[in-house]
């Protein structure tokens, strides 16, 4: 085992660690698990913490958005909606935001007025869709937002755009099922879709009281499962038993550029690119990170409590575990 990856995981577990507190650690090479660490779950104001292992499920917060992407991939396959067409909002109709295509959604361009913010609550619609005003329709709240831009045109990170889409997704595969109807219908349908392909047997994703899944946020998981979800974009879209879940050309789709941020990364379609590597990631609040390295075949997931103003110690020793690997 590479002694780079040993003494990378040793820092992010260590008690002093710069970017604050790692739970999971799994480094998995050729599809199998050759490295894993488990770090202790800090007490919060919603209840005690403790010691995590590889049977502890933890929050994957915006990681989720990657597997709306693939929920679209397999909608899609499945012919029910057409990632080029207009995104089927019935509220938009006759408005100027019928305007908006489904890929305007996957690229965070819509056009709508959003603030992802994660700690403001005077300023933050994410914090007023998942615990305010919005809370009991997510993609409503999200789809009343104004028009500021020509969709298309500006990127925007927003938690309420992957909303929509997983609203659009719901009414795809049961489209006249509302409330707990629609939840039920889309939960089977995740589960026997993609959980259960994979072996994701830990894997709880969560709903608002209208029945649609929180794409944006919340998705509950072991480290080892969402390695195994990184493995199938690692696969091009393929379970370990040879079975197809994502359509031909979905994982490419995904790594397609869209915009950059501020933080030396690139975006596709709700997945994180790290072109440096010739990686991308899906990427969660708080230093949650499923990253797939096609040329080193690795998976690499890290769940924890990182503040973002101590993101680049947490990434340069993520980065010095892939780099421990030489490209095939």
């Amino acid at each position: 085992m590479p002694g780079a990856l040993l003494d990378a995981s040793a820092q992010l577990f260590d008690a002093d660690a710069a970017h604050g507190v790692s739970l999971s650690l799994v480094v998995q090479h050729r599809g199998h698990v050759i490295h894993e660490r488990y770090g202790h779950q800090p007490d919060t104001i919603f209840g005690p913490g403790g010691p995590v292992d590889a049977d502890t499920t933890l929050i994957s917060w915006s990681m989720a958005k990657s597997i709306t992407h693939a929920l679209l991939g397999i909608v899609v396959a499945d012919g029910l909606l057409d990632v080029d067409g207009p995104a089927p909002v019935p509220e938009w109709a006759g408005t100027e935001k019928e305007t908006i295509q489904l890929l305007d959604l996957l690229e965070m361009r819509p056009g709508l007025a959003f603030v992802e913010d994660y700690v403001d609550d005077q300023t933050s619609n994410c914090l007023e869709m998942l615990y305010g005003e919005g809370k009991d329709d997510m993609a409503a709240y999200a789809a009343s937002l104004p028009l500021i831009h020509r969709p298309g045109t500006v990127w925007n990170y927003s938690s309420g755009t992957t909303n929509i889409i997983c609203r659009i997704i719901g009414r795809a595969i049961a489209p006249t099922a509302t409330g707990e109807e629609a939840r039920a219908a889309t939960e089977e349908f995740i589960h026997e879709r993609l959980f259960h392909p994979l072996g994701m047997t830990s894997a709880i994703a969560s709903f608002d009281p209208a029945g649609t899944f929180i794409g944006s946020s919340y998705v509950y998981a072991t480290a080892r499962d969402f390695a195994r979800f990184g493995e199938l974009y690692l696969r091009d879209g393929v379970a370990p038993d040879g079975t197809r879940i994502l359509p031909p050309g979905w994982v490419d789709h995904a790594r397609t550029y869209v915009a950059s941020d501020d933080d030396g990364f690139d975006y596709g379609r709700h997945w994180w690119l790290w072109p440096d590597l010739g990686a991308f990631g899906a990427h969660g609040y708080e230093g949650q990170y499923t990253i797939v390295v096609p040329d080193r075949e690795l998976v690499v997931v890290h769940l924890g409590k990182s503040p973002i103003e101590r993101r680049v110690p947490l990434t340069d020793r993520l980065r010095t575990i892939i780099r421990a690997f030489d490209p095939t």
